[in-house]
């Protein structure tokens, strides 16, 4: 009995592996669609364009769905046009929400991110209205830290031996303010870094060195007012974000709720 629980477990985290890169694939296909429509296929030239190619082949997206994309962008393939919509919402406990979507029916997106929200004891807020609270940032998401474990002598060391060193961390965060590092946070699985919109890039790639996976790296609305809940107001913040990312037209969804 406990293997077939064992492998139902696995199964069942290997399906939401899958979704979750399903959904990555998705969006940067979207965004490489939309920046050649507007600014050419030509990645010399169109610099969103060729940051964008960057970001999804770091998230492992194939070749062949970029070049697919780029195409679609250019009118070389047929495809509905994809457009950029960002929705103001506010949630649980007075939270603040941004929702950005990539989408070619902008009434069918309206009508599911309403839906979500009202289920959810949210509702859309006026334009302007809670982006201020927000500002675009750099930020990259990294664990799995094995070559930095080596350098604190333990080649079997994880990312938790790491931030337990104070030594370790501190090279870190300075090697990190080099490559334009403005804050940094670390736990037991993962660090997260965040830079202006233009550093984000050379984080990852000063983190990539060091042997660190990479979970996410790219430009995030970053709250700079933040909006403090309880325990089980935060476990609502949580399902309305899930529910929101379930959402296929949804790409990305930033809240400024933190417990307080």
């Amino acid at each position: 009995m406990s293997g077939h629980s064992k492998w139902a477990n696995i199964r069942v985290r290997k399906t939401a592996q899958d979704a979750r890169r399903g959904k990555i694939y998705t969006k940067y296909a979207r965004l490489i669609e939309i920046a050649a429509r507007e600014g050419g296929g030509d990645v010399t030239s169109n610099i969103r364009l060729r940051t964008l190619i960057d970001a999804a082949k770091s998230e492992s997206v194939p070749n062949a769905n970029i070049d697919r994309a780029i195409k679609k962008g250019t009118g070389e393939l047929k495809g509905e046009a994809m457009q950029e919509v960002t929705y103001e919402a506010y949630g649980p406990g007075g939270s603040a929400f941004i929702i950005e979507s990539l989408t070619d029916n902008k009434n069918r997106t309206l009508a599911n991110v309403k839906l979500i929200l009202g289920k959810s004891g949210g509702r859309l807020a006026a334009s302007g209205s809670v982006l201020w609270m927000f500002e675009r940032r750099g930020v990259v998401v990294a664990g799995g830290a094995t070559s930095l474990a080596s350098d604190v002598g333990d080649d079997e060391a994880g990312l938790g031996s790491i931030i337990g060193d104070a030594a370790a961390l501190e090279m870190l965060e300075l090697e990190l303010i080099d490559y334009g590092a403005e804050d940094f946070s670390a736990s037991d699985q993962h660090l997260q870094v965040v830079t202006d919109g233009t550093k984000w890039s050379g984080v990852r790639d000063f983190l990539k060195t060091k042997g660190l996976t990479i979970e996410s790296a790219g430009l995030q609305f970053v709250a700079k007012q933040t909006a403090p809940v309880d325990g089980a107001t935060m476990l609502k913040v949580e399902g309305l974000v899930e529910a929101l990312e379930e959402d296929e037209d949804v790409s990305e969804v930033h809240t400024n709720a933190v417990i307080q």
